[in-house]
């Protein structure tokens, strides 16, 4: 990122601001708390209503605004890759994602609509607090509150977040070679389309045309997670965590960390070491 996290996390209560290319790179959960509102997101119409949640992680692909006069609703957008590198590899985070980016409405109780809303405002109250020494972790804290919430009001309604047919088949055996750690030592698509029996360019498409996101992104999402695991928790230095997870070379590690988590390895462990 060039701009400091509290640029990019932002609080608003614009229903018609929610496609804006200034959240391209964000994640919108937003609630409904009266009226109507309609949107279009990856060709299909949705509605939402007094205490419907929607969460739009590509936020490129929603059209066609409209809501009723007396319509309102409330939203935080947080970078997409800040979200992603807060949750673990192995989290409902990964299934749940492909099920709400297929349908990105939660019908929540008035209970689950409250505790979302303070989820909001807990958020929205601490975004300016940039003075906190340890405001990332903070506002991580936070945003992870709130996104294991969603999980709970999702789960409760989907058991099943995938299909059963061919594709739900292959993308479920994907995401659970994800959350199985493999990403930890491979990367390459072409070795999840051979554990597969698919040809890497269907397993691309597959993924893409499933979650919006390319299958790439995904496995180097999860391999992100691990590193700043390895990065926190592991006593071994970086060097030996680069042969841990089989990267060519040190530098090759670095530069998959610049990429993927926004900073060096050792510049991770010096902004994140204990005091």
């Amino acid at each position: 990122m060039t701009k400091d996290l509290h640029d990019y996390i932002v609080f608003s209560t614009d229903f018609g601001m929610i496609n804006s290319p200034a959240f391209y790179d964000c994640v919108v959960h937003m609630i409904c708390t009266r009226g109507a509102g309609k949107f279009d997101y990856n060709g299909t119409r949705f509605e939402i209503k007094a205490n419907d949640i929607a969460v739009l992680s590509q936020t490129r692909l929603v059209t066609s605004i409209e809501a009723d006069s007396d319509f309102r609703c409330r939203y935080i957008a947080a970078p997409d890759r800040f979200l992603h590198n807060l949750l673990p590899a192995n989290s409902y985070a990964i299934q749940g994602c492909v099920s709400l980016f297929d349908n990105p409405v939660i019908h929540a109780d008035r209970e689950d609509a409250l505790r979302f809303i303070t989820d909001l405002d807990n958020i929205r109250q601490r975004i300016a607090d940039t003075h906190h020494r340890f405001y990332r972790e903070m506002m991580g804290s936070l945003l992870l509150t709130m996104i294991y919430d969603l999980f709970d009001f999702h789960a409760k309604n989907n058991d099943n977040v995938l299909t059963t047919d061919r594709v739900g088949y292959i993308t479920s055996q994907f995401f659970a070679m994800i959350e199985a750690g493999v990403p930890a030592t491979e990367r390459e698509v072409s070795h999840y389309a051979g554990q597969l029996n698919v040809s890497p360019k269907y397993l691309a498409d597959t993924i893409k045309r499933v979650t919006g996101t390319n299958a790439s992104t995904h496995i180097n999402s999860a391999a992100a997670a691990i590193a700043i695991s390895l990065l926190n928790d592991s006593p071994m230095s970086i060097t030996q965590i680069a042969d841990e997870m089989k990267f060519s070379s040190l530098s090759h590690f670095s530069r998959f960390c610049v990429k993927h988590i926004g900073m060096s390895p050792s510049r991770f462990r010096t902004v994140n070491a204990n005091p």
